[in-house]
């Protein structure tokens, strides 16, 4: 599997004949450069966490542009359905639940967080926020635990899909930050490697990821720090 850090918390997996996007905040992030259509090119899928604008960020654009199938909680599938998504071809879940993506699952599984956005400047509930367990024949099980603090049932989470990549918030303020994230990895898993995500996107948040590799101490190797749109294999 080869993964693209593209800023904050969204990521491109490639595998077999896949391209599965996660979180595609693109065009308005403060870190991501280039054209979001083309850092999406050939997308099969678009998979979301939850509904803040800086997760949904190029959603409908991508899915309109690629016929990218779109995966994430019932209330935001309706919502992107309403807005410019192609309702046939959402596959939507929630907590607990797995769904057959064609050549691969995703599995639901709880986030410590909110899920909303705004529209005439109100915040319209959009379910609740969510981790995404992402399986492929042949390819380690990668987590995205979307937006979340630390919370016991990592352990269960890790017990049920042993997930071996992790795609870990460490940014502070909005989600775990750098020290609470090392403990979460030490504490509920056992991955081998792991991205952290979250950071260095606005001046509210962590800028660098040193809290996290000092906090790990000697797992830190297991870290993986990419520039935002390097590709790394894992």
């Amino acid at each position: 599997m080869k993964v693209t850090w593209l800023g904050h918390s969204a990521f491109r997996l490639d595998f077999a004949d896949k391209v599965v996007m996660i979180d595609p905040f693109l065009s308005g992030s403060p870190v991501f450069e280039g054209d979001p259509l083309e850092a999406a090119k050939g997308a099969t899928h678009v998979l979301l966490t939850h509904g803040h604008d800086d997760h949904i960020g190029d959603t409908v654009d991508i899915c309109k542009a690629t016929g990218a199938q779109f995966v994430s909680s019932f209330e935001v599938c309706m919502y992107l359905a309403q807005n410019g998504v192609n309702g046939d071809n959402v596959n939507p879940g929630n907590h607990g639940g797995t769904v057959d993506c064609g050549g691969f699952t995703v599995s639901f599984v709880n986030a410590l967080h909110s899920s909303s956005t705004m529209v005439d400047g109100t915040p319209v509930y959009l379910g609740n926020p969510m981790g995404l367990v992402v399986k492929a024949p042949g390819e380690k099980v990668l987590y995205h635990m979307g937006d979340t603090d630390i919370f016991g049932d990592m352990a269960l989470v890790h017990e049920r899909h042993k997930p071996e990549i992790g795609i870990v918030p460490i940014g502070d303020r909005f989600t775990m930050g750098g020290e609470t994230a090392a403990l979460a990895c030490q504490r509920y898993f056992d991955f081998s490697k792991i991205f952290p995500c979250h950071y260095r996107t606005f001046p509210l948040v962590d800028q660098a990821p040193d809290k996290f590799l000092a906090a790990l101490g000697d797992d830190a190797g297991k870290v993986l720090v990419p520039q935002v749109g390097e590709t790394m294999e894992v």
